[in-house]
């Protein structure tokens, strides 16, 4: 990545805030954009670094928060109304821009998700464990209260225990484990006076029943149970986990006829029905021009 576009990308990963990263692999002359030309594509739809001009960069929005959402690369081919463009790409998504001023691009778009934040509480021998194993599969882990985690393992065997899951369930954390045998997760429930729909949001005994002994067992089992949650559909929304709200402002462009998704940076005008989107200043000028020859109308 270039210096600017890297040095975002690691205060973005930092902050577990997700992205799409945008790489121009090929261009055709005149496309304004060259290989090499890179970007950072906010989940709000704002463009952090140059992949081409703006009926460009309105093609790359839309397809960038959709491949965001989805959470998986996507190779898109940006062709101009009438170009022959570059052979034929497979898997590529195609969009042809009418507004394009000569030259086509492909473009690759690739998401950065934050990976799932399990919050481990305790000190002891399945708490490690824990850790390290969810080290082997990428997952962030935190020994200490952090915001809004995915998961919260407690494994503290009875010190800490009630601290650490009375806080998980008032952050509303969606899945809580407890490693305890069934008559003590009994006698926490009560000392903490859970309610029944607290309770069942408790996996007690924590993990997976795979006939598990020794504290790296107890871990994998727990872990596995994990993984099975986070990768569930509708876990936190219905992508994959740390993945974007889907897209749902798509708007058509009335001038040139382009889906564009509105959003901060996106020319627009508002008229008497509402506002009205488009790939450029160039189609919004156009548009304007227009009502203004014909009825009045609010702008």
């Amino acid at each position: 990545m270039s210096p600017t576009v890297s040095s975002r990308a690691r205060e973005l990963a930092e902050r577990r805030v997700p992205f799409v990263h945008a790489r121009v692999v090929r261009a055709q002359p005149p496309a304004s954009a060259r290989p090499g030309d890179e970007a950072i594509v906010h989940g709000d739809g704002t463009i952090d670094g140059f992949v081409g001009g703006v009926c460009a960069e309105s093609s790359v929005r839309t397809a960038a928060l959709g491949a965001l959402h989805e959470g998986d690369p996507l190779l898109l081919r940006v062709l101009p109304e009438g170009g022959a463009g570059f052979p034929e790409t497979p898997g590529a998504r195609v969009v042809v821009n009418p507004c394009l001023s000569g030259g086509a691009l492909e473009i690759f778009l690739e998401p950065v998700l934050p990976p799932p934040l399990i919050e481990v509480t305790g000190d002891t021998p399945v708490a490690g464990a824990f850790v390290a194993l969810a080290e082997v599969l990428g997952y962030a882990t935190a020994r200490s209260p952090s915001g809004s985690p995915d998961a919260v393992l407690v494994a503290g065997l009875g010190r800490g225990d009630a601290e650490a899951l009375r806080s998980a369930l008032d952050r509303g954390v969606p899945y809580v484990a407890l490693v305890a045998s069934r008559r003590r997760s009994a006698a926490l429930f009560d000392e903490l006076g859970l309610d029944g729909a607290e309770r069942a949001r408790v996996r007690a005994p924590a993990g997976l029943d795979i006939g598990a002994r020794s504290a790296a067992e107890i871990a994998l089992s727990v872990l596995a149970e994990v993984v099975r949650t986070v990768r569930s559909p509708g876990f936190r929304g219905d992508g994959p986990p740390g993945a974007g709200k889907a897209p749902d402002r798509a708007a058509v462009d009335p001038v040139c006829g382009m889906t564009v998704t509105a959003g901060p940076g996106v020319p627009h005008l508002t008229g008497a029905g509402g506002e009205v989107w488009f790939c450029s200043p160039g189609c919004r000028d156009r548009w304007a021009a227009e009502r203004a020859a014909g009825p009045a109308e609010e702008q």
